[in-house]
């Protein structure tokens, strides 16, 4: 990881974008203190479905039918 300040970042922008694509973070500072990290993009692919399964669980009482206060205040009531 390099760090450099924000002037410096803005004459070497280009060439700090090409040490970030090749995997190295960049940290910019202001005055000494941290205000960015220029890190690499990486896409997320599409989620697929079932991929949360064995993941999150619910209890049998979530489908228990909602008590008559909680469905008016859903209803608006």
């Amino acid at each position: 990881m390099v760090t450099v300040s924000l002037e410096q970042a803005q004459e070497d922008f280009v060439e700090l974008l090409e040490r970030v694509e090749s995997g190295e973070e960049v940290v910019i500072t202001r005055e000494r203190k941290t205000v960015a990290k220029l890190v690499r993009y990486r896409a997320r692919g599409k989620p697929q479905f079932g991929s949360w399964r064995g993941r999150i669980k619910f209890d049998d009482s979530f489908f228990d039918p909602l008590p008559e206060e909680e469905l008016k205040a859903w209803e608006g009531g």
